[in-house]
């Protein structure tokens, strides 16, 4: 098992083209939180992302982002700079301040099968987490069977951003967005509030 299998014009697996985007901190089967590489930068809401696990890489999609002290019970304070200014005035605050954002699993990959639901365990803290390339986030999302985990999580929002986002990685980005509709009707039935509601999140 190598991991996702897209490569560029090189030969470079998917590992060593991705983009790393944080580090896991706190995991659970259906979810992980990360903390993200860059300070004020996760990646979108929606993003499809993967983290190794032994010989599985499990698929996520970026739910809720935030920003706060690194220290537990500590909030950040007003400090009364604009952007432009708070580094220089105030350099170490970088080493102070965290940003942090959840995974929501979605699948999983194992000797080159994807699964589209819940893997056999959770990730493991302190690995690292990767953005999806556009031909691994296409493959992934063939097929739809991953919209009930987050229907049923009731992650709307991340499910219509998701949506959005990875219908621009296939050949027909309508097509896409109409065929997944198509298969949230049945998941939503018993809600057409909320259905209507997420149909109207799939507009380009």
């Amino acid at each position: 098992m190598s991991g996702p299998t897209t490569g560029d014009a090189g030969g470079k697996s998917a590992m060593e083209i991705a983009v790393k985007v944080g580090e896991v901190i706190e995991a659970r089967t259906e979810e992980f939180q990360a903390e993200s590489a860059t300070l004020h930068q996760p990646p979108p809401l929606g993003s499809l992302i993967w983290v190794r696990e032994g010989e599985i890489d499990i698929y996520a999609v970026t739910g809720s982002a935030a920003t706060g002290s690194r220290e537990p019970g500590r909030q950040a304070v007003a400090l009364g700079q604009d952007e432009e200014e708070l580094p220089q005035a105030y350099p170490q605050l970088s080493k102070l301040l965290r940003t942090t954002f959840v995974g929501l699993v979605v699948g999983y990959q194992e000797k080159g099968e994807l699964r589209h639901y819940l893997p056999p365990r959770p990730v493991r803290l302190h690995n690292f987490v990767y953005l999806c390339p556009s031909e691994e986030a296409q493959r992934f999302t063939r097929s739809l069977d991953f919209l009930s985990l987050l229907a049923a999580q009731r992650q709307d929002e991340a499910l219509g951003a998701c949506l959005r986002l990875v219908s621009h990685v296939h050949p027909n980005a309508e097509a896409f967005l109409v065929g997944a509709g198509r298969e949230l009707v049945p998941l939503l039935a018993g809600d057409v509030g909320r259905l209507h509601a997420l149909l109207r999140r799939l507009r380009p």
